[in-house]
């Protein structure tokens, strides 16, 4: 049975269970099937003082057995804003005595990084320690935000140089990574999962009165319901999305998610009269998001950058169509109408653009079940099987 360690700093715990949940089904799914051997390592950062925000933070360092998946949280060493330099070394430091003694107790046969920076370099450097070979995978934000910062993008050329392979989890994202200087001919599209006894479509009238008893939304026959669901970042977008509001005046927009930007996005909602329409959700647990999605007409996102965001395939599952602007693998979901519209990414767009792509899809007004089958080929048991083949591939079982 092959052994697997893999790393990830992105990963749910105990104070943020809704942080990084896509790589926790990836790994409980490949541990699952019978041929496997998964162990995790999920650093956490914390400062040498673990005062205010970090306390529980701190506190969710925890060992234990989650989802049949052995997971390991040693701490280590963070300089929040200034540390970002630092963090591959500080990791590789406080995870590789831990990885020495689980080699020696009973030896790995690959190691992983889930995440390329700072996860990439400090698996780099722990393989280099335990002569092993190692694998990184890349997810979006890992490339567009680091890959633009000169010690990172230098520290992940490095890492990729030296891996076995590398993972992206769509097309666009393999040809961006080859773009900043990785081989392409190492690298492997590897699409994420989905959970399709969780997120199916829903009766839509009943997931309204939900979202009437659960979130005080109360909505009027003829008002449709946009779902917005990301971090609260300015990468995501949503100023856009709350402005679009003033062109859409039978839409109310539900932004699920957390994040620094939760004040400024209130307050522009009140500066244009749209606040009544604009409903902050919040970190939702993953057995609501289908309810709020089914009950929906559509999901829209004006990120940035994204690598194939679990947000859209979730919404179409839910039957809900999607507009989302042209980054990452978007062109390589959104292939018919009816799973949606795609915008060309502009900082500079106007709110008009997003407003006319949602009044089409809405006036569309697809069948719930003809926008899921776009999410048809999704699964995290497709997904496991090809994480498998691409391991055996690597160690050469």
């Amino acid at each position: 049975m092959p052994r697997i360690l893999s790393l990830s700093t992105l990963f749910p715990n105990a104070h943020t269970p809704r942080f990084g949940t896509f790589v926790a089904r990836q790994m409980e799914t490949l541990a699952a099937t019978p041929d496997w051997d998964v162990t995790l390592i999920n650093p956490v950062g914390v400062p040498p003082i673990a005062a205010g925000r970090y306390k529980p933070i701190a506190k969710a360092a925890v060992d234990g057995v989650e989802g049949g998946v052995q997971v390991y949280r040693p701490r280590f060493t963070l300089f929040p804003k200034f540390g970002g330099r630092f963090n591959p070394a500080m990791i590789a430091r406080a995870a590789l005595p831990l990885a020495r003694k689980l080699h020696a107790d009973q030896p790995f046969d690959l190691l992983d990084a889930q995440f390329f920076y700072p996860d990439g370099p400090a698996i780099a450097q722990i393989a280099d320690a335990l002569q092993l070979p190692f694998s990184i995978k890349a997810r979006g934000a890992d490339i567009s935000h680091w890959g633009a910062v000169p010690y990172a993008r230098n520290a992940m050329l490095e890492a990729a140089t030296s891996a076995y392979g590398l993972l992206a989890v769509s097309e666009a994202l393999r040809l961006d990574m080859g773009d900043l200087g990785m081989p392409v001919e190492t690298i492997t599209v590897h699409y994420t999962g989905l959970d399709h006894t969780l997120f199916k479509p829903l009766n839509r009238a009943e997931c309204r009165e939900w979202m009437a008893e659960n979130h005080a939304m109360q909505l009027a026959e003829n008002e449709k319901l946009v779902t917005s669901v990301g971090a609260l970042i300015p990468r995501k977008g949503q100023t856009l999305l709350i402005q679009a509001l003033v062109e859409l005046p039978d839409v109310h927009l539900a932004l699920v998610g957390r994040g620094d930007d939760r004040t400024a996005l209130a307050s522009e909602a009140r500066r244009l009269g749209v606040a009544r329409r604009v409903h902050m959700l919040g970190s939702l647990d993953h057995t609501e998001l289908p309810i709020v999605l089914s009950a929906s007409n559509a999901m829209a996102l004006n990120s940035a950058s994204e690598g194939l965001a679990n947000a859209w395939v979730e919404a179409l599952a839910c039957g809900t169509p999607i507009v989302i602007t042209d980054v990452g693998g978007a062109r390589e979901l959104v292939k018919s109408d009816s799973a949606g519209r795609i915008v060309d990414y502009d900082p500079d767009n106007e709110p008009s653009v997003f407003a006319r792509a949602i009044r089409e899809v809405l006036y569309a007004d697809y069948s719930q079940y003809d926008v899921a089958a776009n999410a048809a080929h999704f699964s995290w048991e497709a997904n496991a099987a090809a994480l498998a083949d691409y391991y055996r591939g690597l160690i050469g079982g």
